[in-house]
């Protein structure tokens, strides 16, 4: 909160943010892409943890890393195009959604630690509190929400 004192501005206290966080990257699926969108969560994680006062422990990092991993190496290897990585956070959550161009619809299957592959879904079941899967006009969208623990 801001007062106004004859033209000085004095502040009285933390100013909060109203909206999330949001921010967005295109991926063409090039060598390195993967790389690219985890150094671009990580920056969006520091962002949450400044502007948002965020706390966010190793292991929720190391969740969120993996989370946007998982979703980027999914769309990379099973869609036809490039695809998009928009984040977004506030001090208790961070949702992370993947737009690629393939309308098929990716399956959790049951576990089976034998199984090589196709465990990417799994892992992201296992850190989210929420996934949402859903076609849109031009493929799919994949969305998973976070909360942030003191862990």
């Amino acid at each position: 909160m801001i007062d106004h004192l004859d033209g000085a501005v004095i502040p009285t206290g933390f100013d909060v943010p109203v909206e999330p966080l949001r921010r967005a990257a295109h991926f063409t699926g090039e060598p390195g892409c993967i790389a690219e969108a985890r150094a671009f969560a990580s920056l969006f994680l520091e962002q949450l943890r400044t502007e948002w006062c965020a706390t966010i422990g190793e292991r929720t990092d190391g969740a969120a890393l993996l989370v946007v991993s998982e979703l980027v190496t999914n769309a990379d290897r099973h869609s036809n195009g490039p695809y998009i990585l928009e984040l977004e956070g506030t001090d208790e959550v961070i949702t992370v959604t993947v737009y690629d161009s393939s309308g098929t619809l990716p399956r959790i299957y049951p576990r089976d630690p034998e199984r090589i592959g196709c465990h990417g879904l799994e892992i992201v079941q296992a850190l989210a509190r929420d996934i949402l899967v859903e076609r849109v006009p031009v493929g799919k969208c994949v969305r998973a929400v976070l909360s942030f623990g003191a862990g």
